[in-house]
């Protein structure tokens, strides 16, 4: 089965096992990962994330498999963006 074939394969459920596993450091069952589970778990996980969930994230891995950042620049213009309920400026308090 090649790789490609293998994260096609991986269910919903099965993604969610893999990541609790790669976060705990265990299996559901309580048993300890190996190193080379872990490794080959953590990779399962990205590629299925760069796969089926899409993210706006500064650092993260692309479809293509590639690492995708962000610029400082369009971080700070999301945090300018419509989503903003409020901002203050820090230099210039007023005194009550």
């Amino acid at each position: 089965m090649q790789f490609d074939d293998l994260v096609s394969s991986i269910t919903p459920e099965t993604f969610d096992r893999l990541l609790q596993a790669v976060e705990l450091g265990k299996w559901p069952d309580g048993e300890k990962l190996s190193e080379q589970q872990r490794e080959h778990c953590i990779q399962l996980v990205m590629a299925y994330q760069a796969k089926y969930c899409p993210s706006e994230e500064a650092f993260r891995i692309g479809a293509d498999g590639q690492l995708v950042t962000r610029s400082k620049r369009d971080m700070k213009a999301d945090l300018k963006g419509e989503n903003t309920i409020a901002s203050f400026s820090l230099n210039n308090q007023n005194e009550a």
